[in-house]
């Protein structure tokens, strides 16, 4: 078992100690439409008032330009957990989110490709 301060916590036989739906405080909806495709950054400003680890963990994933579905990867907790933990950060000023240049046709050729192109280079 990793300890409290060593990401989220986990125990080998039984998996996350702490259920997703705790994470979020119960939420399923987030307060602001977001895209496992929309970009989201740490603006800088400092959240007031608690919020739990895993709101920490996603604002220091976020230092830089980062997807949704790549935080949710990183944190390990299911999109729509995730897109609530950055709703919230969003909604405190600590995060702000750019939606997806593709947004009005996903099913763009070059959106396409450039995901391809992008699998390619991790293979």
């Amino acid at each position: 078992m990793t300890a409290a301060g060593d990401g989220p916590w986990l125990d080998d036989a039984a998996g996350r100690l702490v259920r997703p739906f705790t994470v979020s405080n119960g939420r399923t909806e987030p307060s602001i439409a977001l895209d496992l495709i929309s970009q989201v950054r740490a603006t800088g400003v400092t959240p007031r008032g608690y919020l739990g680890p895993e709101h920490a963990q996603a604002l220091d994933l976020c230092r830089a330009p980062v997807s949704v579905a790549e935080v949710a990867a990183q944190l390990r907790l299911p999109a729509v957990v995730t897109k609530v933990l950055l709703s919230d950060l969003v909604d405190c000023g600590a995060l702000t989110t750019k939606p997806p240049a593709f947004h009005h046709n996903p099913t763009d050729r070059s959106l396409l490709e450039a995901v391809l192109d992008g699998l390619r280079r991790q293979l």
